[in-house]
């Protein structure tokens, strides 16, 4: 069966500087996978390779069999719904304008739009009430659920998420990652927090020293020993007295 993402020997640098190298990494249909790492591993990278915003020095990206290099700009937007980590979007705008820009892609010369797709991505982020709040009077966190929202707008089949927690809340991050997992799409998420990692993703990609270090999943992959050299810290595996799911103490 051919993966709705598939990536074959990327290399990525920055100057002269490899990033990643070698990278291999298969994504199936409707597979929800976290890329994670310690900082500066090239995460970021990676995604951005993936959704097509930077091209790899080599190796190929395919969606759908298909090489991304050769879709057109309009396809690729229709295909790939894409959260940067670091997006400042024009604070003049409000936030139903700026999720209504997920359309975009969808839109003709001729074409209007009802706004219904906005609506029901603010609506499935509890979102409803900023829709005509300007952007530049969000915080930090409920502009993250915002750029999610236009997202989700964006009705692409693969979502990628650069850190979407980032500023988030204990309660935010549970329920966004919730609706995420329960879209039925296919995502690739660079997260940091390796429990909420094993808990809303199906397969964990390990980045570090410039490849892939490990994938598979959570609980087969994040031992105490490949944490510890990969991030520095130790942790021990405990099961929750309630749902018998593993987790991970860390003791730095």
């Amino acid at each position: 069966m051919t993966a709705h993402l598939s990536a074959n020997g990327l290399e990525c640098r920055r100057g002269r500087t490899t990033i990643l190298a070698g990278v291999d990494l298969d994504v199936a249909t409707g597979e929800r996978v976290a890329i994670v790492g310690p900082n500066g591993a090239g995460k970021s990278t990676l995604l951005r390779v993936l959704a097509a915003i930077d091209a790899p020095h080599a190796g190929t990206v395919l969606l759908d069999g298909q090489p991304l290099s050769s879709m057109p700009a309009r396809e690729r937007a229709r295909a790939i719904a894409i959260v940067s980590q670091q997006e400042v979007p024009p604070a003049d705008l409000l936030v139903h304008e700026l999720v209504s820009l997920g359309r975009v892609p969808h839109r003709s010369a001729w074409s209007t739009d009802s706004g219904d797709h906005a609506s029901s991505a603010l609506d499935r982020l509890g979102l409803r009430d900023f829709a005509d709040r300007p952007v530049d009077r969000l915080s930090g966190g409920e502009l993250r659920r915002v750029l999610v929202a236009r997202a989700l707008a964006q009705e692409a089949p693969l979502l990628v998420l650069d850190e979407p927690t980032n500023h988030l809340d204990l309660r935010h991050q549970h329920e966004l990652l919730r609706t995420v997992r329960d879209l039925g799409l296919t995502v690739v998420a660079a997260i940091h927090d390796l429990g909420l990692a094993a808990r809303y993703f199906d397969r964990v990609v390990v980045v570090h020293d410039g490849g892939i270090a490990a994938a598979g999943a959570a609980d087969e992959i994040l031992t105490p020993d490949l944490v510890h050299r990969v991030f520095g810290v130790r942790v021990t595996r405990v099961t929750h007295p309630e749902t018998g799911e593993p987790h991970l103490l860390v003791d730095p």
